[in-house]
């Protein structure tokens, strides 16, 4: 389900959409219980644990297109990182002691393909599924306009919805309208409700623009005389929304357009991660940046940090840590960007630069709580001020903490950004990872990152 359908939808989980949800986290913990049982084992101790462990990081499941390379991408990768992560967490906490090791390989190695299957076969029981809601339900929209036919896409799009729209209903004419079939538009509103009665409607979605307000409570007062569902999708959802939902406020309902992902229990969720992850990175890294900064220190006269100031979460200034790369540490009201050739880059700096390894140092910033092991990649103040007079909605980029890396880094959106358009299609990006927010989506970020860091030409 796209996210505007999530949205539309969150307010009752339906048994389809609930399904989708869950199926990755069970299949993975019902995998692990039916190992459990060959080898002989007790599902007790600190199976339960693990079992918890795995069903918190793979909620929600995902529900990635039919193909394979979309199910590899989407679910398979991030399980294998997420594996990796279990195993280096359990070896060095000693915590994999408990566990037989042809046990946990049998697992780790199984439940993909537990999880494709369990795909492949859900996808053939859901319109079964569906007649637990009461089968398919006929609806009709309100509005031809491109809400209206952007939203009857969504609904084409995935059957499992439920829904089957039957066309649309405007009283402008044919050609003030998107709709390309004539036979799709089926009449004015003064004549819904008499086809909602006569044809057994269930869902009437109205698209109107706000400014139609009083053909809007027309219609919805006529809509009295029928037992059809009425839903009001307002046109906020031509703009691009983040993290969008309902709220009350002592029973007022409040919309939320723009809020960060990160709140309450996802907060706490992606706080544990970033603290374990760098933790055990760190640990694992240390010798590597005793050479980086003993490199740094003979490359050229200067500090092995740079410390520049960025913006981090809701625009505060932090200060964030880099190796240096440079012979100089610009950090004042102008600062160029580095470009291929740049005279102020070392010969060294140059290489750590185009590995990242001068990133490294960003895992202390991730401890301190200033960054996240993923997210926007922060920008030097002076470009955030630049940029945000350029590009609409670029301060949005700062409702998540800044990251080592990003949606648009393994997007090919590394290093200098020399056109506005480039620019652009980072913030898109950026945009895009706080929309669909998951632990699971940072878990995919972080493995394509390994792959992208070592081949990609981009960075300097």
């Amino acid at each position: 389900m796209t996210n505007h359908n999530q949205w539309l939808f969150r307010q009752q989980l339906s048994v389809v959409s609930l399904t989708k949800i869950l199926l990755d986290p069970l299949v993975a913990v019902l995998v692990l219980m039916a190992w459990t049982f060959y080898f002989g084992e007790a599902f007790r101790g600190p199976y339960p644990v693990l079992a918890l462990i795995v069903f918190t990081l793979t909620f929600p499941g995902k529900w990635p297109e039919v193909s394979l390379r979309a199910f590899w991408n989407e679910v398979v990768m991030p399980w294998f990182f997420l594996s990796g992560l279990i195993l280096l967490f359990g070896y060095s906490s000693g915590y994999l002691d408990f566990f037989p090791p042809n046990l946990v390989m049998a697992w780790m190695v199984s439940t993909p393909v537990a999880m494709y299957v369990a795909h492949r076969v859900v996808r053939r029981i859901l319109p079964r599924l569906l007649l637990l809601e009461g089968g398919r339900r006929r609806a009709i929209v309100v509005g031809a306009g491109h809400l209206g036919t952007e939203l009857h896409g969504r609904f084409a799009s995935d059957g499992a919805l439920g829904v089957d729209v039957m066309g649309f209903f405007d009283d402008r004419a044919l050609d003030r309208t998107e709709l390309v079939d004539p036979t799709r538009l089926l009449g004015k509103l003064g004549e819904i409700p008499e086809y909602v009665n006569r044809n057994g409607i269930d869902l009437v979605y109205i698209t109107l623009p706000m400014a139609s307000q009083p053909r809007t409570l027309t219609l919805l007062d006529a809509l009295r005389d029928t037992t059809a569902s009425v839903y009001f999708v307002p046109d906020i959802f031509v703009s691009d929304l983040i993290q969008a939902r309902v709220d009350h406020i002592h029973g007022m309902p409040v919309v939320a357009l723009t809020e960060t992902p990160t709140l309450g229990v996802s907060g706490i969720g992606k706080r544990i991660s970033d603290v374990v992850i760098a933790s055990l990175i760190l640990l694992m890294i240390w010798p590597i940046l005793l050479v980086l900064a003993l490199g740094v220190k003979l490359s050229s006269p200067g500090p092995i940090i740079f410390k520049q100031r960025r913006y981090g979460l809701d625009g505060q200034e932090i200060l964030v840590y880099k190796f240096r790369s440079m012979r100089v540490c610009d950090d004042g009201e102008v600062i160029k960007q580095a470009g291929r050739s740049d005279p102020r880059i070392t010969r060294f700096g140059a290489f750590i630069r185009r590995t990242s390894l001068d990133e490294l140092p960003q895992f202390i910033n991730v401890l301190q709580g200033r960054m996240s092991v993923v997210g926007p990649r922060p920008h030097a103040v002076a470009h955030n001020e630049q940029y945000r007079k350029l590009i609409k909605g670029y301060m949005l980029r700062h409702k998540v903490k800044p990251g080592i890396t990003g949606w648009a880094q393994v997007n090919g959106l590394r290093g200098e950004t020399e056109t506005l358009d480039k620019m652009r299609a980072r913030i898109q990006y950026d945009i895009d990872y706080m929309r669909n927010w998951s632990l699971m989506f940072d878990l995919m970020i972080i493995g394509k990152t390994l792959a992208v860091v070592w081949r990609d030409q981009n960075a300097y």
